[in-house]
């Protein structure tokens, strides 16, 4: 009887990056023969998307039962533990792994993003229970020094989406940007964009991506008017409700890419395309300083001539170069699954 894997994350809400890793696990899983339920706000879609058992996340009972018959916990990817989002959420992660820790059971952290946690006691809890998992690792150095400095052992990581392989079909003459709603995400950085693409690219289709429409749909639509405001000949079209093969598909057919959310730069850098990232969060400043394509900060202080010409003179093959020096390690998460 094949052993049994439990899979723990922010599953089930229609997020592409969350996703994609999952999609990863999940294939990686079935190769080596395991047993697989998947831990999600929408049971039945992952269950049909992913062909692998799934219950409702919240459901506290099932869950501590399967937990109880299952071998090993898997939490991640993604940033689970952090309370910048909201400090239940972070509770909660805490208490999937806590409940395998109390039925024995390994535990595997999956190259997640650690924090910002800064509500002291949960900080203090979250290392303590961290320092009992069987293998810990993080996919950003930001998250390996706040972890070591709360005593925890953890390996770095890149993000397991570097590992994703997928053919390239490039269109000329399309330009994609990517927008999520964050608090400081502005108007005047949105017109200040806009503006800067009517004038640069009035002869270029752009398409606007909402990855999570709970989250995304609203700013890329008034994104979207704002264009047509400025310009109402320049075509544009909004995508959403993509699944995760249109999402890689379209980003990766691009000429040009401004994007927020750090799974889409990752997935234009591997397609070599010329990109812009917009620096809501230190994971993409950090992707951008270290392949360097330019950044637009939030409150958008920037000389976006000079933002735009960078852009286009980036090197294609210098990104795709970039992307494919990242190789995702599965040694060490093999070998707990294996023990």
């Amino acid at each position: 009887m094949p052993k049994r894997v439990v899979v723990s994350g922010y599953y089930g809400f229609g997020n592409f990056g969350d996703e994609a890793i999952l999609s990863l696990i999940i294939n990686h899983l079935k190769n080596m023969g395991f047993e697989i339920v998947v831990l999600s706000s929408n049971p039945r879609k992952t269950s049909m998307d992913y062909f692998v058992n799934s219950i409702r996340s919240f459901d506290f009972y099932q869950v501590a039962g399967l937990l109880k018959q299952s071998d090993t916990l898997i939490s991640g990817g993604g940033s689970l533990l952090q309370d910048v989002t909201s400090i239940k959420s972070l509770i909660y992660y805490l208490w999937v792994i806590a409940t395998a820790l109390r039925y024995r059971k390994k535990v595997i952290i999956f190259a997640q993003g650690i924090g910002p946690i800064n509500n002291k006691i949960a900080k203090f809890i979250t290392g303590k229970i961290l320092k009992k998992c069987t293998y810990v690792s993080v996919r950003d150095a930001k998250s390996y020094n706040l972890l070591k400095d709360m005593g925890v052992e953890c390996e770095l990581l890149c993000d397991p989406i570097f590992s994703l392989e997928f053919p390239v079909k490039k269109e000329k003459g399309v330009i994609g940007v990517q927008l999520r709603d964050f608090p400081t995400l502005s108007d005047e950085l949105l017109n200040k964009l806009a503006r800067q693409i009517v004038r640069d690219f009035f002869d270029k289709e752009v398409r606007i991506f909402s990855f999570q429409d709970s989250i995304d749909f609203a700013v890329c639509k008034k994104f979207q008017d704002i264009i047509h405001a400025l310009n109402p000949n320049i075509k544009t079209v909004l995508k959403s409700g993509l699944s995760n093969q249109e999402v890689i598909s379209e980003l990766s057919s691009l000429e040009y890419m401004i994007a927020m959310r750090f799974h889409a730069i990752v997935i234009a850098l591997k397609a070599g395309v010329k990109s812009v990232a917009i620096n809501y969060d230190a994971k993409v400043e950090k992707l951008a300083s270290d392949s360097e394509i330019p950044l637009i900060s939030m409150d958008a202080s920037e000389d976006f001539d000079c933002i735009f010409n960078s852009m286009k003179l980036l090197n294609e093959n210098k990104l795709k170069s970039f992307a494919d020096s990242r190789s995702f390690n599965w040694v060490n998460i093999d070998n707990v699954l294996k023990s």
